[in-house]
């Protein structure tokens, strides 16, 4: 216990505050019950004490714990930061308990996290600061002369709002010699002044007398009260009033009705005339008693004038005056003791509500405290709670009429947001009063619900060549929580569409579940795949789901027949290969109709109607001579054949596809009236030698710009080193060479490298004889023939002529005409025989290479229809299994050649 003083020095500076008393005691008992002992008057921000200290409270917890006061009058207040109770406004004993013995204040401290409540009681002590207070200032007291000394005259007895020690009041008198002051207790232990005579009084001498009566209390420093006391020396009043009973004890209910009588009062006086009349009045009593009482003068009667309230007080003690026409008094005390009535609803405090509450809290988790209060007693001040309404919450009951609402069972915020439950609290009167509160439970959310999908796998059909970025398809979860526990985004969890690393072909949109197409989707490749979404919430943790979604492809008619047999463009050859031999069909003349001629394959990469293909003829030498199945792509003839229908005959079908709209294709085939191959082939040879010649011509052109090329490229280079020559004088290397000489360079280039001439140019020197010729002038030279290579070699001319091209340069003549052209002469004779015996090893070698290769060659013509066949009948020969005659032709020819030569 902290005892703590303070005092105030004189009554003129202020109210002195002997002591003031700190009393903490702390436990921890069932009721969890921490008082405290406060002298009154503190000034505001008063210790009162450590109250979080005694709660078992640190600083670093308050924070968190939320301590807090619940009292209704807000007396004291807690500091946040370090948890002290401090006064918080003046607190006066006086007014606070009144004439109570004792005073204290209670109050409730709630901690939060968890929830908690403890009962804090302030015992308000009693300061000296009331001075004992005189209800009259002044006493008028009539003594008769004839008075014998001894005689005890009553006086005011003061009062003095402090309890306790402050209240003992002693009393004084001026020293008088004719009076003395005794001093006579009471029943109820107060204490009465009495005027003592001394000696007799004669009102001849003196007829008045002024006394100061002072009543002084027992607080330290003490206070005092004064009273005036006016003495009257009369003639003989003998008899003072006298009351039939010390003390009128009455019992009244509350909420009497204002004017009702509440007890009656009488004194009686043996004395006659005025001496004898009595009069009633309240003796020194407090203003409260008089606002709710008053008394009859005449009869004694005590009546109310206010209203009773049993909450308020219930005992009322009062002293009465009873005084006669001689100045005589006589006092009395009535007690009033005030009887409860049930006329105080229960009242419902809500001190603490924890709302919004988790969803996921625990069985029996204090959501709210309560204080309940019946300001009645007895049976009417029982009060019982219960909750009204459906939710999943009871009430508890705790130590000092406090009740906790808890968790019943566990909470969902889905299937309830908030609970509203009403507390009803019923007293156990007569009749019963009850009270009522409603509490407003929010359900705060927890995220404890995963997204759902509305449907746990998805179908979703594209078209193929759809657009990059199409909406493919939608797909919404539903997650039943609320705020970021509620909001959903989408993510590819992973699926079928391709190998592992591949970019999926689909990309979802992560608000709105919205799946694109990351580029367009080809049938042909891919007709279906599959992707896991996954929904995902914004809680922590974070929850999910995923459904699978398959992407069906449609197919589109986006591709157009195919056709396998015949094969188109079979006939062509790439530059630089050998010509590939056109398929043809060889049909006999005696076929009747219905023959089967060939067969028409095609295939169609689509599906479905997209690659059901129809065949029709759209082209044919002899329309009326072919048809084509419509489903079977068959060729066959629609009449026999005559000899009237020609050998060659070309047949074109088209093949269709159902598609919207629909796509085709074209095949050509060729086929030949012939009982036999043989019959075929003169047919073949000019229809392949007739194809092949724009391709041959074309590598004509070509090669023939690359030679104009190269020759002007030459021809300048050769113009400069002139020009140079010219200045510097002839070089040594010209020395050699006549007075005559010419370059000759002849080429042949065949019309059509396939009708078998080599590709070769020979290159000849000529001299001419000598001849004098002035040296300022160019004699013409002597016609010298140009010769193609064939020619040289002895061969035979193709049947189209060749291109040839020769030029004749001259060499200026010199001084010396007959030594250079004698030098001449020789240079020209060495140039033609090393080319006629280079032509010689030349034609030796391909006659060598013919001789050898006549077996092949034949199979060859056969299979791909070589264009030396026309060469072939125009010197006679016929197409047989031998190639005898066109080795003789071949030996004919070399020894022809051989013979030219010699000549030359």
């Amino acid at each position: 216990m902290a005892v703590r003083r303070r005092q105030r020095r004189g009554p003129g500076g202020g109210r002195a505050l002997l002591g003031a008393v700190l009393l903490c005691v702390w436990w921890r008992a069932a009721a969890e019950r921490v008082r405290y002992a406060i002298p009154e008057e503190l000034g505001r921000g008063s210790l009162v004490g450590p109250l979080a200290r005694d709660l078992g409270l640190s600083a670093d917890e308050l924070p968190a714990r939320k301590l807090r006061l619940s009292e209704e009058k807000q007396y004291f207040s807690v500091n946040e930061e370090n948890g002290n109770l401090y006064v918080n406004e003046r607190l006066d004993r006086e007014e606070m308990c009144g004439e109570s013995a004792t005073c204290s204040v209670s109050f409730e401290a709630l901690v939060h996290n968890p929830l908690n409540i403890f009962h804090i009681e302030v015992a308000i002590e009693d300061v000296n600061d009331n001075s004992p207070v005189f209800r009259k200032a002044s006493l008028d007291l009539e003594i008769g002369e004839w008075t014998l000394p001894g005689a005890h005259f009553p006086l005011e007895i003061a009062r003095d709002s402090d309890v306790g020690r402050n209240s003992l009041l002693t009393y004084q008198l001026t020293s008088n010699p004719y009076f003395t002051l005794a001093v006579r207790e009471n029943p109820d232990g107060s204490k009465q002044p009495e005027l003592v005579l001394e000696r007799a009084l004669d009102r001849e001498k003196q007829s008045s007398f002024e006394l100061v009566l002072m009543a002084v209390d027992g607080g330290d420093p003490a206070r005092s009260g004064t009273v005036q006391v006016h003495i009257n020396v009369t003639d003989a009043n003998d008899n003072p009033p006298v009351f039939s009973k010390s003390i009128y004890e009455a019992r009244v209910a509350e909420n009497l009705p204002v004017g009702s009588l509440v007890l009656r009062v009488v004194a009686t006086d043996a004395d006659s005339g005025t001496n004898g009349r009595v009069s009633y009045s309240f003796g020194n009593v407090p203003d409260n008693i008089r606002a709710l009482f008053t008394v009859d003068s005449n009869s004694g009667e005590v009546r109310t004038v206010g209203s009773l309230d049993f909450e308020e007080k219930n005992t009322y003690i009062f002293g009465l005056e009873a005084r006669d026409g001689g100045g005589l008094t006589a006092h009395s005390k009535a007690q009033i003791d005030i009887t409860d009535e049930n006329d105080n609803a229960p009242e419902i405090t809500i001190l603490s509500l924890s709302s919004p509450v988790p969803e996921d809290a625990p069985t029996g988790t204090v959501v709210a405290l309560l204080k309940v209060r019946d300001r009645d007693s007895g049976e009417n001040g029982q009060v019982s709670c219960e909750l009204s309404g459906e939710a999943p919450l009871s009430i508890v009951a705790s130590p000092g009429g406090s009740y906790k609402v808890v968790t019943a069972s566990a909470l969902d915020r889905e299937q309830a947001a908030e609970h509203r439950v009403t507390v009803v609290a019923r007293d156990r009167g007569r009749p019963a009063l009850r009270s009522s509160a409603e509490l407003v439970l929010e359900v705060s959310d927890v995220n404890d619900n995963a997204p759902v999908f509305e449907e746990a796998a998805y179908s979703a059909y594209v078209a193929e060549n759809n657009a990059a970025g199409a909406l493919v398809l939608r797909v919404q979860a539903r997650d039943a929580d609320a705020g970021a526990n509620g909001r959903v985004s989408y993510w590819l969890a992973g699926g079928s569409a391709g190998a592992a690393g591949a970019a999926p072909p689909v990309s979802v949109e992560a608000r709105s579940g919205a799946l694109y197409a990351q580029r367009s989707f080809d049938y042909e490749r891919c007709r279906e795949f599959a992707v896991e979404v996954r929904a995902q919430d914004g809680g922590a943790p974070a929850r999910s789901s995923t459904a699978t979604v398959r992407v069906f492809v449609l197919d589109r008619n986006d591709n157009a027949p195919r056709v396998l047999w015949p094969a188109a463009g079979a006939g062509a050859a790439a530059p630089g290969e050998a010509a590939a031999a056109t398929p043809f069909e060889v049909v006999p003349r005696s076929a009747e109709a219905g023959y089967l001629v060939a067969k028409v394959v095609a295939v169609d990469a689509d599906a479905g109607r997209n690659a059901w293909l129809s065949y029709e003829l759209v082209q044919a030498s002899e329309p009326a001579l072919f048809r084509v199945g419509l489903h079977s792509g068959e060729v066959r003839t629609a009449r026999a054949v005559s000899e009237r229908d020609a050998a060659k005959q070309r047949v074109v079908a088209v093949v269709k596809d159902h598609g919207q709209p629909a796509l085709s294709a074209t095949a050509t085939l060729h086929v030949v009236l012939a009982e036999s191959l043989q019959e075929a082939l003169p047919e073949l040879s000019e229809r392949a030698a007739g194809a092949e010649a724009p391709a041959a011509e074309l590598q004509f052109y070509l090669v023939l710009a690359l030679a104009l090329l190269s020759a002007l490229l030459v021809l300048s280079v050769a113009l400069a080193v002139l020009a140079r020559l010219r200045r510097a004088g002839p070089p040594a290397v010209l020395r050699c060479l006549g007075a005559q000489r010419f370059s000759v360079a002849g080429a042949a280039f065949p019309a059509d490298f396939c009708e078998g001439t080599l590709p070769y140019s020979y290159n000849l020197c000529v001299a001419a004889p000598a001849r004098a010729v002035p040296e300022a002038a160019w004699p013409p030279p002597p016609p010298v023939p140009i010769l193609s290579a064939e020619e040289l070699l002895g061969g035979d001319s193709c049947e189209k002529p060749s291109l040839s091209s020769a030029v004749v340069a001259e060499a200026p003549a010199v001084a010396d005409q007959g030594r250079r052209a004698a030098l001449g002469s020789a240079r020209w004779l060495q140039c033609r025989e090393e080319a006629a015996g280079a032509a010689v090893d030349r034609e030796e070698r391909e006659e060598a290479r013919s001789a050898t290769g006549s077996p092949a060659r034949c199979g060859a013509a056969r299979s791909l229809l070589a264009p030396g066949q026309a060469r072939l009948r125009e010197g006679g020969l016929r197409a047989s299994p031998q190639c005898g005659a066109v080795l003789q032709r071949g030996g004919k020819a070399g020894d022809s050649r051989r013979e030219r030569r010699v000549g030359a």
